[in-house]
C-alpha cells in the first residue's frame, strides 16, 4: 500500500516537473518569437532604407551625369560635380552598410526561427510527456482505488468473522 502510494507521488513528481518544464519552454517560445518580429521590423526597416537609399543613388548618379555633361561646358560647376561625387560616395557607403544590417538581420532572423521551431518541438514532447505521465498516474489511481477496496472487503470480511 505504501509502496503504490509513493508511485502514485512519484508519478506526481515526474508530472509536475514535466509540466514546469512545459511551461519554461512556452515561455522562451514566446520570447523568441518576439525577438523573431522585432527583428522582423527590423529588416522591413532597414529593407525600406536601403531602397531609399538605391533611390537616391540612382538620382544623385543621374545629376552627377548631367552636371558632368553642363561641366564640360562650364568649367565653373567642377566644384559642384565634386561635392555631388562625394555625396555619392557617401551614399554608397551608407548602401554598403544597410546592406551588410540587412545580411546581418536576414542572418539573425533565420537563426531566431531555428530556435524556435526547435522549442516548438520541445513544447510538444513535453507535452506529449504530460499527457503520458498523467495517464499514468490516472491508470495507478485507479488501481489504488480498487485494491483499497479489495483490502477493506477483506478487513470487513475478517471482521466479520
Amino acid at each position: 500500500m505504501d509502496k503504490l502510494r509513493e508511485k502514485i507521488n512519484a508519478a506526481r513528481a515526474e508530472t509536475d516537473e514535466a509540466v514546469s518544464r512545459a511551461e519554461a519552454s512556452e515561455a522562451k517560445l514566446k520570447e523568441l518569437e518576439h525577438q523573431m518580429s522585432v527583428k522582423e521590423q527590423e529588416y522591413d526597416s532597414l529593407s525600406r532604407k536601403h531602397e531609399a537609399s538605391e533611390s537616391r543613388l540612382e538620382e544623385v548618379e543621374e545629376e552627377m551625369k548631367d552636371l558632368r555633361i553642363k561641366a564640360d561646358d562650364e568649367t565653373g560647376q567642377k566644384s559642384e560635380v565634386e561635392q555631388l561625387s562625394r555625396k555619392i560616395e557617401l551614399l554608397e557607403e551608407e548602401l554598403e552598410t544597410n546592406d551588410k544590417l540587412l545580411r546581418d538581420t536576414t542572418e539573425k532572423m533565420r537563426q531566431t526561427d531555428v530556435k524556435a521551431e526547435h522549442f516548438e518541438r520541445r513544447v510538444q514532447s513535453l507535452e506529449h510527456e504530460r499527457d503520458d505521465l498523467e495517464q499514468k498516474l490516472e491508470d495507478m489511481t485507479d488501481k489504488y482505488a480498487k485494491i483499497k477496496a479489495e483490502l477493506d472487503e477483506v478487513h470487513q470480511a475478517l471482521e466479520d468473522l
